[in-house]
């Protein structure tokens, strides 16, 4: 299946019952939350009036420049940072009011924090999180030699964390939550670190996980292409406010065609000079014979390049469509990532 297939797949409506009063609350349900930092004339709104709620069952992008207020969003949820106004509620549970019982079943890997203890095991930290998460690890122990193989750290199982790369260690700071009994998932920038190939397989066994066991998944990072791998929706946060919260794919489907590839054996020198001078063009590749060129433009403008490039007897191997990514998209709904 490939990623666009993916992505489809998972932005599919899933029926409900209308006006089902039995319906279960959202995994997580965030209200009004704003956060000030400082007083008086130095006052910095981190967060102002946020709200947006996940479903259980779904991963949720949470992007953001820095200093947009993700990341002491992601605290308020946690009660790391307590709020000035608002409410949080997981399955239910208001976090300031009955905290134990709303983080009963929350877990979180947060960057630049120690999310394992290093002199123990592997496999320890794994059986240690899923205890104090009130698991019996004996009893989820299979689920344990699972991560252990797919994220490529079973031979390291009996290693103490601290002898490790930190790339490993990564992996074994995401296998520590993913192996508790937490149905409510906090990762923040889970791929920092990994390379291609394991942040490939972290996010197939993420998406796996989150069918297997109805998990629910917040995660924010800067790699644009994890989010669009794995997340059912994303919220984007800019000066402390959602700018954006929708599928990927209609977030993408908001923004115009940014161009086209032209390819043609017979665009030399006058006629590149001619489409410079009508045309913005970002990009000329050769190959052999062949030139590949870019032009910045919308569909108006494509049939005027069609019909001046007619006119000039160019004769073209293709035309492809430069469509525009998340990263794009972002940068765009966050006025590229100025504060």
């Amino acid at each position: 299946m490939t990623l666009r297939q993916n992505r489809e797949q998972r932005e599919r409506p899933v029926e409900t019952a209308a006006g089902d009063s039995d319906a279960a609350p959202p995994a997580i349900a965030v209200e009004g939350l704003r956060k000030e930092f400082g007083s008086g004339a130095d006052a910095v709104t981190a967060v102002d009036d946020v709200s947006f709620a996940v479903e259980a069952g779904t991963v949720v992008g949470l992007l953001g420049p820095n200093g947009a207020g993700k990341t002491t969003t992601i605290k308020s949820i946690l009660g790391m940072v307590l709020p000035d106004a608002g409410s949080v509620r997981i399955h239910g549970v208001d976090v300031y009011e009955s905290p134990r019982a709303a983080y009963a079943r929350v877990d979180a890997m947060l960057e630049g924090a120690r999310n394992d203890y290093w002199r123990l095991t592997v496999r320890e930290n794994l059986r240690y999180f899923a205890t104090i998460g009130g698991v019996d690890p004996d009893s989820i122990a299979d689920r344990h030699d699972r991560l252990l193989e797919k994220l490529d750290l079973a031979e390291k199982a009996d290693v103490p964390v601290r002898s490790l790369s930190r790339g490993m260690k990564q992996k074994v700071s995401l296998a520590s939550v993913l192996a508790s009994g937490a149905d409510v998932v906090f990762l923040d920038e889970p791929t920092l670190g990994l390379d291609v190939e394991s942040s490939l397989t972290l996010r197939r066994e993420l998406r796996r996980i989150v069918a297997e066991r109805n998990l629910t998944v917040v995660v924010s990072s800067h790699d644009m292409d994890v989010i669009e791998d794995i997340c059912d929706r994303v919220v984007i946060m800019n000066e402390g406010r959602i700018v954006a919260d929708d599928t990927v794919g209609n977030l993408l489907r908001g923004f115009d065609t940014r161009g086209y590839w032209i390819t043609s054996p017979d665009i030399d020198g006058p006629v590149l000079a001619g489409v410079r001078d009508r045309f913005d063009v970002t990009g000329v590749e050769r190959f052999g014979e062949r030139t590949r060129v870019e032009v910045a433009t919308d569909s108006d403008g494509f049939y005027e390049l069609m019909a001046s490039l007619r006119t000039r007897d160019v004769s073209l191997d293709a035309v492809d469509t430069v469509e525009p990514d998340l990263a794009e998209a972002f940068v765009e709904l966050t006025g590229g990532g100025r504060r």
